[in-house]
């Protein structure tokens, strides 16, 4: 009889083990626009830091999940938190936005229709301080670039800056890790751009990751990941 019972014990243990393994799995999300989209693809930033990550960890030690859609701005992100980022309840989020905010000014198919700065700022701090009431860390990224040209060239070059300026001022009123992916892109530029073209370096279009740009990206996070 106690040999059965210490058999169902160590059963009992071993399935309280295993639930509390997978219970402990970090659930990070990735939350932007379409650069977030394309990085969920095979060979996408959000999919090689999920193959890092396991790589590094036991394979069941994370789950990394992307939730972009393309042309999202920060009031976007605003609208659909709780359904696409909360619901999931994650550990860490990565925000990764920006780009949209300031493109859309001049984008021919978006009729001017960019985020104001005083929208941006108060949009940021809406969604950090939601996601962290929710009990999550959050990562903020600077907007990376629109046209890689590296001496202040690129069209919206001037306001971008301005728009990440904000993104860093919010990170650092909000205590949350700043990713600051302008300065790594143009620092990046400056040092392997001899040409000075607007794009095919980091992007295949100026704005959108080509291969090198993914694998950048998701080196340069990273170390915000694994802190």
């Amino acid at each position: 009889m106690k040999s059965v019972f210490y058999s169902c014990l160590l059963v009992c243990c071993l399935f309280m083990t295993s639930f509390t393994f997978l219970a402990k799995k970090k659930r990070i999300v990735f939350f932007g626009d379409s650069i977030t989209y394309s990085g969920a693809d095979p060979n996408g930033f959000i999919s090689l830091i999920r193959n890092t990550l396991e790589t590094i960890h036991k394979k069941n030690t994370y789950e990394v999940i992307g939730t972009g859609i393309g042309g999202n701005r920060v009031p976007d992100l605003q609208y659909r938190l709780a359904k696409d980022v909360l619901a999931q309840k994650p550990d860490v989020v990565v925000i990764f936005i920006g780009v949209n905010d300031v493109w859309h000014f001049i984008h021919p198919n978006t009729h001017g229709k960019g985020t104001p700065k005083d929208q941006y700022e108060s949009g940021l701090h809406d969604v950090i301080n939601r996601i962290k009431k929710a009990g999550a860390k959050v990562i903020l990224c600077t907007p990376a670039a629109i046209g890689e040209k590296h001496q202040g060239e690129n069209a919206q070059d001037a306001m971008l800056d301005e728009y990440s300026a904000i993104s860093r001022k919010v990170a650092e009123a909000d205590h949350v890790p700043m990713c600051d992916l302008r300065k790594a892109f143009m620092d990046y530029s400056k040092a392997n751009n001899p040409d000075n073209t607007d794009k095919g370096i980091l992007t295949s279009d100026g704005v959108h990751l080509n291969a090198t740009g993914n694998a950048f990206v998701a080196l340069y996070m990273l170390p915000f990941l694994l802190h």
